[in-house]
């Protein structure tokens, strides 16, 4: 006997990055998607981290609008997260040697996760920005360089990923977990809640 086949339901929504952790958040939640890379270069320069997190979202929202046809039918998600302490954004680690000072740093310290959102339909743009405070044992120099070992830190904002190994360096979180993953979806449900 052969299985009845489901439709393949089409796509609401182009996610403009390539972040393997948002593309597992909008899957989590039923949103069918397509993935378009804006390969807009992410500005890292003196501005305060709301504002920067809102700039580079709707930097790479407006790459993927002005260079696919599909965004002409498809509303786009543009996002942008960042880790900062003291008011510094740390970015993401070049190193493993910086990987190693930036959980250094980390380490029994709280830090803030904000993400910014740009969710634009044509040329209308809603922006959003989430923040969920994120606390860290402390850490001995062995348990650090053990998880940089494992090379999960590459290509993460502030060296880790609450969603892997770096679970075990968490010792509190205030807010949106999802946000410190790479997708803060409370926000992304109130600016989108035609998507669910």
């Amino acid at each position: 006997m052969i299985a009845p086949t489901r439709p393949v339901e089409q796509p609401r929504l182009i996610l403009a990055s390539g972040s393997p952790q948002r593309r597992a958040i909008l899957t989590q939640l039923g949103v069918p998607f397509e993935v378009r890379v804006s390969g807009a270069a992410e500005l890292t320069g003196e501005m305060p981290p709301r504002r920067l997190v809102v700039c580079n979202a709707r930097r790479k929202a407006a790459a993927v609008m002005a260079s696919e046809p599909a965004a002409a039918r498809l509303p786009v998600l543009g996002v942008d997260t960042e880790v900062v302490l003291d008011g510094a954004v740390l970015g993401k680690p070049e190193s493993a040697a910086r990987a190693l000072a930036t959980l250094r740093e980390l380490s029994n310290r709280e830090h803030t996760v904000i993400s910014g959102l740009a969710f634009r339909r044509g040329e209308d743009e809603t922006v959003a920005v989430a923040e969920t405070i994120v606390r860290f044992r402390a850490l001995t120099d062995a348990e650090i360089a053990a998880y940089v070992d494992t090379g999960e830190w590459r290509d993460r904002a502030g060296g880790y990923a609450i969603q892997g190994r770096g679970a075990l360096l968490v010792s509190e979180i205030r807010g949106d977990y999802l946000n410190v993953v790479g997708l803060p979806v409370a926000e992304l449900v109130r600016v989108a809640p035609e998507l669910f």
